[in-house]
């Protein structure tokens, strides 16, 4: 099985999955690490400070995976089932700006979120039936690795476009 989750920056993706790692006894990749180690990337993108994501070359050191992949470009590649982790949008910013990012950064974030960019491209790629969405707003690390693995296990029907952050709006 083939699992990615993946989301906004600051949605949570890293901590629940390596709890969901302890609980399932699986391995995660982390795929922003591995880019970073692997040099899996094209260029550096000194505007945003971030690396330019070489997908194909990420595709061809993965090979035929199995397991659990986390990333907020996760969802770019093949996978059995999708999760992506929201945060409404304010509480994602601080998030963010608590963890040190730059406002700029934190803003086109919560600008993001707020317009469910993520979402979009894991529906447009992969479909609806296999999207599964999981606020974490007001949960902690646990109660979502607790819906990750149950995605894992098939406990959980699809369940993209649930979420939804028009208050906020």
């Amino acid at each position: 099985m083939r699992v990615v989750v993946t989301g906004t920056p600051g949605t949570g993706k890293t901590t629940a999955t390596d709890r969901v790692a302890d609980d399932l006894d699986c391995d995660v990749i982390h795929l922003n690490q591995l880019v970073k180690e692997d040099g899996l990337w094209s260029e550096r993108d000194e505007d945003r400070d971030t690396l330019v994501v070489d997908l194909d070359a990420v595709r061809d050191r993965l090979g035929d995976w199995d397991g659990l992949v986390e990333s907020h470009l996760a969802h770019h590649l093949d996978a059995d089932r999708v999760v992506v982790l929201r945060c409404r949008p304010d509480i994602l910013e601080q998030r963010l700006l608590d963890r040190g990012e730059p406002e700029a950064k934190a803003r086109e974030n919560r600008e993001s979120e707020a317009l469910d960019v993520v979402l979009g491209e894991a529906v447009e790629f992969h479909g609806e039936d296999a999207v599964y969405e999981i606020d974490t707003t007001d949960r902690d690390p646990d109660a979502v690795a607790d819906e990750i693995a149950a995605v894992v296990a098939g406990e959980r029907e699809p369940s993209a476009g649930t979420v939804d952050f028009i208050e906020y709006l």
